[in-house]
């Protein structure tokens, strides 16, 4: 509450609640929608396959998803570097890849506690903290970015190329602003509040525009849409693919369970996402036994990639 002018201001606690209220209704729209397609649709989803060589497509699948966590990892060090750190930290792409199964926990802020913890014994604390706060936005701006070939079939889509502009310097304080209420609890436990002169007193940003970073992210996009493709391949090899328009559906299902922090890693939003923007142009059994295989398979290389750090989290817990 906000004490201003002799009266309490309201205003941005109504619409703190009203943004929390309207991310779990659209959470449970989508995994309501899912489960619907999924119980009630009569569908008749089987994951045995005919060809062994459809075995090698989701090997390729696993592969190519652990390659895109460690292209994230390389753009999280790099995010690191264009906000002034120019000393050399070790383990910075395999800490970031180890950490990546604690996005599962219930509260979904864990992984960034523990890479801000993990920067703050080795950066200043500012650093450590603006880091974590503005990856996911680089994500989705590629994501949205790559979405935004969209315009092929409307106009409209090229709105979506506006997130990356923000990524610009003498923009990038706002974008952490809108982050830090949109994620209100995560801030909460990392404890951090700056004006915006201390922002840039304390971040010495090197470049006015973060190619370098926007491309790597654009990758991991990338490897993640073929990891899903591959899944796709194997259970609608008898449909024909336009590739442009799944890949555009892909992008924006994938931003939206980004941004909604009710669902670990996007779980049930960015299924329901797909299977609604996709539309009756697929068999649905297929699709989303295809949205299952990819979870799944995206699920498992994130726990196995964690495995090292879960195992001392373990070891360490039962040595106290």
């Amino acid at each position: 509450m906000i004490f201003k002018g002799g009266k309490y201001n309201n205003k941005n606690n109504f619409l703190n609640i009203n943004l929390k209220i309207l991310k779990n209704i659209f959470f449970f729209i989508s995994i309501s929608y899912f489960i619907y397609y999924l119980l009630f649709n009569d569908l008749k989803i089987s994951f045995e396959i005919d060809k062994h060589i459809y075995y090698f497509y989701l090997f390729s699948a696993m592969l190519l998803c652990g390659l895109s966590n460690f292209v994230n990892g390389i753009a999280w060090k790099n995010i690191i570097l264009w906000f002034g750190q120019n000393e050399k930290i070790d383990n910075l792409v395999s800490f970031y890849i180890l950490t990546n199964s604690l996005k599962y926990v219930p509260g979904g802020v864990w992984h960034f506690v523990e890479r801000f913890n993990f920067l703050n014994n080795r950066v200043s604390r500012d650093l450590a903290f603006y880091v974590n706060i503005i990856e996911p936005y680089f994500m989705l701006s590629s994501s949205l970015l790559l979405a935004s070939l969209g315009c092929y079939y409307n106009p409209f889509f090229l709105l979506l190329l506006l997130p990356s502009i923000f990524l610009h310097r003498n923009l990038i304080y706002f974008v952490i602003i809108k982050i830090e209420s949109f994620k209100k609890k995560g801030i909460k436990i990392l404890k951090k509040n700056s004006t915006k002169k201390q922002f840039y007193s304390r971040i010495k940003i090197k470049s006015s525009y973060p190619i370098k970073i926007l491309f790597i992210e654009i990758l991991f996009i990338l490897f993640k849409y073929i990891g899903f493709l591959l899944c796709f391949y194997t259970f609608n090899n008898g449909d024909e693919f336009n590739y442009l328009f799944i890949f555009v559906v892909f992008c924006l299902s994938w931003s939206l369970g980004l941004i909604i922090p009710a669902s670990p890693g996007g779980l049930g939003v960015f299924e329901g996402c797909f299977l609604f923007l996709i539309g009756n142009d697929y068999t649905q059994s297929t699709i989303i036994t295809s949205l299952i295989t990819f979870r799944f398979i995206s699920s498992i290389v994130d726990l196995i990639l964690s495995t090292p750090f879960l195992i001392k989290r373990f070891i360490k817990g039962n040595c106290r």
